[in-house]
């Protein structure tokens, strides 16, 4: 392991101590006693045989073994107290690891989450294994913790080996150095066990990395079969064979890799366990001679040969441990890495006071936008003013940058260059939740939750009645608390109650319509409102239009050119850029791509 591997180990323990000490304590209690308890057990027999060899009574040989078994008992309970309490919050440290990535996703800079390779990050990190990152650390923390404790104690109960002479008379195998020699053979089998576990660790990230996009791909497929609305495109189109088939081979890709996974670990268990046994063979044939020297007592050879066995345990269990820290290393990159996402964004502080009407101004000043990691600009040096309290429509073909436009304006993205003004002040420099009340936005896919009614138009817990049907009213739905049994407090869809309604698509519409109603912002954004309407409710929402924005400043995004008509003001977007700005009526006149958009629709409205 490296410096920046015990960095990322630190890294993602400092912050899953910072909220679970307690957790973390508990493991290290337990672990701890886990290395002391057999020691109890290990001088106990050597003393009571050097004891019975020196003719002590069995009443003191009573004693002595009462006094260790009431240590032994005491220092187990607190162990299994110690493990209880690790064990009750360890059932459920994915989920606390889940809490920290979630709470991550909710404040990472919007942008981020549309890249695949951040999606990776978190899928990697949190299921690489049943316990997530943080429980696999924490797993082989506890191991790692117990083997150098473990070696601690057998190195001072083994000091007295190394007192050895090394007179003619006494022979090499009572010296010192014969020791010595013996520690070294242990500690050369224990680098090699520490190598191979480096090598399988490796060589197992490797294995799980390439699984990673199969268990990804598994994911996706699972909740897919798990919505009901994509069912209808599956069955219509044919296409569950499609998904029978790649599920199946990518399980059958899971089963050849899980195989080869399983190979690599009974390699590596046969060379460890190989490797212990010879060290089990060398440390009782030293204690025999040692004792057959005169060296150490009857007793002693119980004690040395079973504390050498314990540290060398001990020790290959500490290069197992240490090896698979490195995998956990790899992982906790992957961490550090996710949680390290948009700390670049400028976080503001200033409030944006509650404006009057016609005291808002907005102005892109020399705008450019690009995706991180991308070097192709989505939208390039813009530059316009918007005029607040009119209505405004942005037009233009498809990827020409109209709702990456919104999204800057929401402050969902970060500019690449250049800087979106607000009352004269640079966005960023603004606290970003107080910003985000200046908005209403209605994106074209838009997202429904399986709250109650109220709750999701009011988007809060404690939604006002009176305000949610006024909202519903004008987007089109004023009947529907009528006809809903629980009224307002109707669930939308049944995930978390079977009573739940599954509304229509064009109802989900109306639904979002009114939560941006209720929200009041001073700008109201629609993109593609319309688009999952009949005519007769589309006609509705055009009519309603002006009664719903009211004085506010409303931005329409559609690819339907007769939507823009009463609009007063219209961007053509192109390329990402502003090719064409003026009404409906000046831009009809005008050579353009708006005219020429203009007339391929306006050929189907013609009888």
């Amino acid at each position: 392991m490296n410096r920046q591997d015990f960095k990322a180990i630190l890294r993602l323990l400092s912050d899953f101590c910072r909220k679970q000490k307690k957790i973390v304590l508990n493991m290290t209690c337990a672990a701890v006693l886990e290395a002391v308890r057999p020691y109890i057990t290990v001088v106990l027999m050597g003393f009571l045989l050097d004891q019975v060899y020196a003719g002590a009574q069995l009443g003191e040989l009573l004693g002595y073994a009462l006094g260790a078994l009431f240590v032994n008992m005491l220092l187990q309970m607190l162990q299994a107290w110690t493990r209880e309490s690790f064990n009750r919050k360890n059932e459920y440290i994915k989920e606390i690891e889940a809490g920290y990535l979630n709470e991550k996703a909710l404040k990472m800079d919007y942008e981020y989450l549309e890249d695949f390779h951040v999606q990776e990050l978190r899928f990697r990190g949190q299921n690489h294994s049943s316990l997530g990152t943080v429980g696999w650390m924490l797993y082989q923390l506890e191991f790692l913790i117990t083997s150098v404790v473990s070696i601690f104690i057998s190195l001072c109960i083994l000091l007295p080996l190394f007192a050895g002479k090394s007179g003619a008379g006494e022979g090499f195998i009572a010296s010192w150095q014969s020791a010595a020699i013996l520690f070294c053979l242990l500690g050369a089998m224990i680098v090699f066990n520490y190598k191979l576990s480096l090598g399988y660790t490796a060589r197992l990230k490797e294995m799980e990395d390439d699984m990673a996009r199969e268990y990804n791909q598994l994911d996706y497929y699972m909740d897919i079969l798990s919505r009901t609305d994509a069912q209808k495109d599956l069955r219509i189109y044919g296409q569950q064979k499609i998904i029978l088939e790649d599920t199946e081979k990518s399980a059958e890709r899971m089963k050849q890799g899980e195989k080869a996974q399983t190979r690599l670990f009974v390699r590596k268990q046969l060379i460890g366990r190989s490797l212990s046994d010879l060290s089990g063979l060398l440390v009782y044939l030293f204690t025999g001679l040692r004792a057959y020297a005169g060296v150490i007592s009857v007793g002693g050879v119980v004690t040395y040969a079973s504390s050498i066995l314990q540290f060398s345990k001990a020790a290959a269990r500490l290069a197992d441990s240490m090896g698979y820290m490195k995998q956990v290393a790899l992982y906790a990159r992957d961490y550090g890495e996710y949680m390290d996402l948009g700390k670049g964004k400028k976080q503001g502080v200033k409030k944006l006071e509650e404006p009057g009407e016609g005291e808002l101004s907005v102005e892109f000043e020399h705008v450019s936008f690009r995706y991180p990691g991308s070097e192709e600009y989505v939208l390039r040096d813009l530059n316009l003013k918007l005029d607040i309290g009119k209505r405004m429509a942005i037009v233009g073909k498809n990827g020409s940058g109209k709702t990456t436009f919104i999204k800057l304006l929401c402050g969902l993205y970060d500019v690449t260059e250049g800087c979106i003004r607000v009352n004269g002040v640079d966005i960023r420099e603004y606290d970003h939740q107080e910003y985000c009340k200046l908005f209403s936005v209605v994106f074209q896919d838009f997202k429904l939750f399986s709250f109650p009614l109220g709750e999701n138009i009011a988007g809060n817990t404690q939604a006002d009645e009176g305000r949610v049907k006024d909202a519903l009213e004008r987007a089109g739905l004023g009947e529907l608390p009528e006809k809903l049994e629980d009224g307002i407090y109707t669930y939308v869809d049944r995930e978390f109650d079977d009573t739940g309604v599954v509304f229509s698509g064009g109802e989900k519409q109306k639904i979002a319509i009114a939560r941006a109603i209720y929200k009041d912002a001073p700008f109201v954004i629609m993109d593609e409102p319309t688009a999952a309407l009949d005519p007769l409710s589309e006609c509705e929402v055009y009519a309603g239009f002006d009664k719903i924005a009211g004085g506010k400043t409303a931005i329409y995004i559609s690819h339907r050119l007769a939507s823009c008509r009463f609009c007063q003001d219209i961007l053509v977007f192109d390329g990402g850029r502003v090719v064409q700005r003026g009404s409906h009526f000046e831009l009809e006149k005008e050579e353009g791509l708006y005219r020429e958009m203009w007339n391929a629709q306006a050929q189907y409205y013609q009888s």
